[in-house]
């Protein structure tokens, strides 16, 4: 059997040669990932309690703060807030949770989606100990027939 942290890394953390799924603040980075839920294997969406459904989306984060050159960054625990709303001003609800497996930390938020809605996400990370949070916004749209 597949070890789920590395089939969760599959689908929703991003390289860092996909620059479109990541912001660098220059301490820190944070990766993101939007998609349908059905588009998660069974055993994935049962470990994470997410209910599988092409109607459901689901917005990751991560956030690492970099080390000296050479070395990995190391996952950082944030506060988290989110505003998404579609292109008509319907709010979407998000309440996320942190998931910690290893030394690993993603916050994950679901929300109902139609197709072809664009929801745009403003993203708020607050990382432990920090002042200011780190602030971007990104638009997704989701296809489900």
């Amino acid at each position: 059997m597949i070890n789920r942290l590395c089939l969760l890394m599959l689908f929703v953390i991003p390289t860092y040669s996909v620059a479109d799924n990541a912001y660098d603040f220059g301490e820190y980075i944070v990766y993101y990932n939007a998609f349908t839920a059905d588009t998660l294997p069974p055993q994935m969406a049962t470990a994470y309690g997410i209910l599988r459904s092409k109607y459901k989306g689901v917005l990751n984060l991560s956030i690492q703060k970099k080390q000296r050159p050479g070395a990995l960054s190391q996952p950082t625990k944030a506060k988290v807030t989110v505003q998404a709303s579609n292109l008509v001003g319907q709010l979407k609800t998000l309440d996320f949770r942190r998931i910690t497996e290893g030394k690993a930390i993603y916050y994950i938020g679901e929300f109902r989606v139609s197709n072809k809605e664009r929801v745009t996400f403003k993203v708020s990370l607050k990382p432990e100990g920090e002042l200011r949070p780190l602030e971007f916004k990104f638009t997704q749209q989701f296809y489900i027939d």
